[in-house]
């Protein structure tokens, strides 16, 4: 049995006012293919600011895009093997 890993980075920042929380996913495959997602998430300016929620929200939509666009990417990837040439 073969055994791959893929990486993913995920980088993670703030606006100056702690409203915005800005989370940047990258998956890096062996063969070179890169895919990159961005995702947000914005505290309602009534509530306290606490990092660590906005971090969590933003990286998490952030992945689940990323996720879509491999999932969209293989299917592509199946249906141009499934044409005649």
């Amino acid at each position: 049995m073969e055994y791959k890993q893929w990486n993913v980075q995920i980088w993670i920042s703030e606006d100056d006012r702690d409203a915005v929380t800005t989370a940047t996913a990258v998956l890096f495959t062996p063969d070179g293919k890169r895919h990159e997602s961005v995702a947000h998430a914005r505290r309602n300016p009534d509530d306290r600011p606490v990092p660590g929620i906005g971090d969590e929200l933003a990286a998490g939509r952030a992945l689940s895009e990323l996720s879509a666009k491999l999932i969209e990417d293989g299917a592509e990837d199946v249906a141009q093997m499934a044409s005649p040439a």
